[in-house]
């Protein structure tokens, strides 16, 4: 394997990975309202999710659903409903900086789930697998997903060290209440997307 094709791969990853997306709107989010190493726990969870994912898509599971279009479908609107319910929590927040609030907190399964359910994951996923690995190749799954897995770690995580940074400027619960509701409608229009 050359170093091009290494940083290709990386450079894929690292599109797909920063650019804006449910999980980034939700990483984001949650350090403009809670501690940063809480929502560590969050990144952590998106982004062995999306490896998980990514590993299985490598090794035939979008091809099986193709086959099985129901539950293309069903898995589809599981998808906008569960992102439409994470943008209605954004929305009605009540702009209270609660550090240490446990409540209505996405965490590690949090993040774990949305990969799945986020059709942007499964895009990037089935994009990554049909571009770098030649006729489902085994080694070359295993080596892109060894080099998604930091960098999409470091992706979300850059979002989460965004909204930490602006948790410095939106101490007042009236602006933070505006920052989630524009992020809330910003995570359900990118269910507008998935409808078309």
């Amino acid at each position: 394997m050359t170093t091009t094709l290494w940083l290709s791969m990386a450079s894929f990853a690292l599109a797909a990975s920063i650019s804006p997306g449910p999980v980034n709107l939700v990483s984001l989010s949650n350090g403009i309202r809670r501690q940063l190493r809480t929502g560590l726990w969050f990144v952590t969870g998106a982004a062995l999710g999306f490896t998980a994912l990514f590993i299985a898509i490598g090794f035939g599971l979008h091809t099986l659903l193709q086959q099985f279009s129901l539950l293309n479908t069903v898995l589809r609107w599981a998808g906008i409903a569960f992102l439409l319910y994470l943008a209605f929590q954004l929305f009605i927040s009540n702009g209270n900086l609660d550090l240490e609030e446990k409540t209505h907190q996405p965490g590690f399964f949090t993040g774990a789930l949305m990969q799945w359910l986020n059709p942007k994951a499964w895009l990037a996923s089935a994009a990554g697998i049909s571009a770098y690995t030649a006729n489902g190749d085994a080694t070359l799954v295993w080596i892109f997903a060894a080099i998604y897995a930091p960098i999409c770690w470091l992706s979300i995580g850059c979002w989460l060290a965004a909204g930490s940074f602006l948790h410095r400027h939106i101490q007042q619960p009236n602006k933070l209440r505006w920052v989630n509701r524009s992020l809330g409608l910003l995570l359900a229009a990118s269910c507008g997307a998935l409808l078309v």
